[in-house]
């Protein structure tokens, strides 16, 4: 019998959110929150069945392409208006996966010996060791930099920016 990652495990998703990557920017945290879903909704579909994988590829790669943009940007605006020292290099790894992604898409389209269950797996460990390398790193600044507001909550406004 030929055995589908479905057939395998149909309710463990790839990836499971845990709060330990939570940063507690709310569109930060709701964003690395969808990018695990996306790629947990692409791993449901790494079904053996080339075809099959190769449409659902087709159908959703733009939409993840599109989404980590966003997500980039959504970052990258923030460490910008932080003054994150380490906002560069954050920037260049950002740049490089958008490449490395480029990349596999032309591999996985040209049927090169890449698989729909190989670039979920990379998408899996790329994010999670971003978020837990690269993305903690500025968390930690953030935390650092915010102000404690009357609910306990942390915030960042144009003071706390204005007096590093």
């Amino acid at each position: 019998m030929n055995y589908t990652a479905k057939d395998l495990n149909p309710v463990k998703d790839f990836i499971t959110w845990t709060n330990k990557w939570a940063c507690g920017i709310k569109v930060i945290d709701d964003q690395h929150k969808a990018l695990v879903e996306l790629v947990n909704d692409l791993f449901k579909h790494v079904t053996g069945e080339d075809k099959q994988e190769h449409d659902y590829f087709d159908k959703v790669i733009q939409e993840l392409v599109n989404y980590v943009k966003v997500h980039f940007a959504a970052e990258e605006k923030i460490l910008i208006a932080t003054k994150y020292a380490g906002y560069a290099e954050h920037k260049k790894q950002h740049d490089l996966f958008i490449r490395t992604v480029v990349e596999n898409i032309k591999l996985y389209e040209a049927g090169k010996r890449y698989t729909l269950s190989t670039f979920a797996r990379f998408l899996k460990d790329w994010i999670l060791s971003h978020i837990a390398m690269m993305d903690k790193q500025y968390f930690e600044y953030l935390h650092k930099i915010a102000s404690r507001k009357a609910d306990g909550k942390l915030s960042i406004n144009k003071d706390d920016v204005n007096n590093l």
